[in-house]
């Protein structure tokens, strides 16, 4: 099973930009669908985006499409999330989460989980 680093979370400015990264190690990323979640201070987790093993499927969460792109770089075992034009309401923790195959926002369908990266837009 592969396991799971987030990295590149941090302080920012509302309206600046942030890009997370997700490595995987002990299997290729590229045999999972990984996807991103978020869980706000005090509130449930909820679905930022997901990509599939083949790369031919995303989805995003509906607070999130449009200024959050989510992609993967084989050739580094890793799954990027770009997240532009941030708000205080982008304001969590950050997790990525992988399965065989693809996972859609499905929380449930992920197996693997990272140990989260903690992101703040301040106003």
């Amino acid at each position: 099973q592969v396991q799971l680093v987030e990295s590149g979370g941090g302080v920012v400015r509302a309206g600046g930009s942030l890009r997370l990264s997700c490595e995987g190690t002990g299997d290729f990323l590229s045999h999972y669908g990984v996807a991103w979640f978020r869980q706000p201070p005090g509130k449930e987790r909820e679905f930022v985006a997901a990509i599939s093993a083949t790369v031919e499927t995303t989805d995003y969460g509906l607070s999130t499409r449009g200024r959050f792109t989510i992609s993967r770089d084989n050739a580094k075992n890793t799954v990027s999330l770009q997240m532009d034009k941030l708000t205080p309401d982008d304001t969590a923790v950050y997790y990525c989460a992988a399965v065989r195959g693809y996972g859609s926002h499905f929380s449930t369908n992920y197996r693997n989980w990272g140990q989260g990266t903690q992101v703040t837009v301040s106003s």
